[in-house]
């Protein structure tokens, strides 16, 4: 690999995500091998039109669904001690989701009809994404059920706002949604304390992740990147009252974590030792091992495009359309070689404003591209990842160790 014309690729790349028509306002992004970075670089700036506010590396970004793996690294590690089966009925742990129906209509009134469940959600189902529940971004039937109910968005972070319907029988087919949010919910259960706190014990520490949390402290609150919105003709307006709730009612393990790109490198980075972190174990191995397996090839099931039920929040989509793709303990998983030049059987996923991250454990490398726009899948956000995932493959594709 030639270091300086990787260096100086990337960060042209970042530049034109920012630079070119309809751009981004600004761009964090890194590679990783298994031994550190190869790569970081910054363009833009943290919020359109504050030029005394330029983007940089220690920038803080609301990652959302990006915080789902960190919640299944702590799940598994309650596997790993004998404490949870992957088998086990979800209402043991929580009985309150033993209480949720499948939505089956709306009467007359507009009031929704619901019925049992066929069988109990498992863990399982959590992890997978097969227990029936949504997002109310993905179903007007959810975002129509919440309305008719009362229940709150999830952007509360609030434990209410988990009480929604299966949008059909657990197992009968993969529905991305609230599921991570009750495995967090087990976690605590478990563990006796927030989620926030065991991560900080058990996979902040062990990595010497610092700027990561539910709630910001004063340096990331001073550091973090404003999110902003596009409009229907392509312009973008700076939203800077819209935060997570600081401090959350509820550490939402779904979609809660604020950190900087760095810090979510040390935990690709885990994942890419088999488990290892510069302070101890996080996970065995044979743990990381399965954290890749595609649990959706078993049952039959596929990971599929999505629709929008709200495009202020997210456009109607798909990874890799054309393509089989399954899910993990949890990731995206690509059955085919992804175009970029991802192997086929890496992971990755991505946040609602427009972060994405992938982790190749065959070569050995990993990378995270942040920017913080709405409508998810950003026309210009989305294409700027896949330009630099693509990029990576071009330049190193011979890098095992870094």
């Amino acid at each position: 690999m030639n270091q300086p014309r990787f260096q100086k690729t990337l960060d042209t790349l970042l530049h034109q995500s920012v630079h070119r028509r309809g751009g981004v306002p600004g761009v964090v992004a890194m590679v990783t091998g298994r031994n550190g970075n190869l790569y970081e670089g910054a363009a833009g700036v943290r919020e359109l039109g504050d030029t005394s506010r330029p983007m940089d590396t220690g920038a803080v970004f609301a990652i959302f669904s990006t915080t789902k793996a960190m919640t299944a690294a702590c799940a598994l590690q309650l596997v790993e001690e004998g404490l949870l089966s992957l088998d086990d009925p979800a209402d043991r742990y929580l009985p309150e989701i033993g209480e949720l129906g499948v939505l089956t209509g709306f009467d007359a009134a507009g009031q929704p009809q619901t019925r049992a469940p066929k069988r109990r959600i498992t863990v399982n189902d959590l992890f997978l994404h097969t227990s029936g529940l949504g997002y109310e971004f993905f179903s007007s039937d959810d975002q129509r059920y919440r309305a008719a109910r009362g229940v709150p968005g999830l952007i509360s972070c609030t434990a209410a706002a988990m009480r929604s319907v299966l949008l059909h029988d657990p197992g009968e087919c993969w529905s991305y949604g609230v599921n991570i949010d009750w495995l967090g919910r087990i976690v605590e259960t478990i563990r006796g304390k927030r989620l926030g706190d065991v991560m900080r014990e058990r996979l902040f520490a062990p990595l010497d992740m610092t700027d990561i949390g539910f709630t910001m402290t004063p340096s990331m609150r001073e550091r973090r990147v404003t999110i902003h919105e596009r409009g229907e003709h392509g312009q973008l307006a700076p939203l800077p009252e819209l935060v997570l709730p600081q401090p959350p009612e509820m550490d939402c393990g779904g979609h809660g974590l604020y950190a900087t790109v760095g810090e979510y490198m040390k935990f690709i980075r885990m994942i890419l030792n088999d488990g290892m972190g510069p302070h101890g174990r996080v996970l065995k191995p044979e743990t990381i091992a399965m954290m890749g397996t595609d649990g959706l090839a078993a049952l039959g099931l596929s990971s599929t495009a999505w629709t929008t039920a709200n495009p202020s929040l997210v456009n109607s989509g798909e990874f890799l359309p054309g393509q089989d793709k399954g899910w993990s303990y949890s990731f995206l998983v690509n059955r085919e070689t992804a175009p970029t030049g991802r192997p086929a059987g890496s992971l990755m996923w991505a946040g609602l404003a427009n972060c994405y991250f992938w982790i190749d454990r065959q070569t050995g490398i990993g990378g995270y591209w942040a920017s913080q726009v709405l409508p998810f899948q950003d026309a210009a956000a989305y294409p700027g990842f896949l330009e630099f995932e693509r990029a990576v493959y071009d330049s190193c594709q011979a890098v095992v160790n870094g």
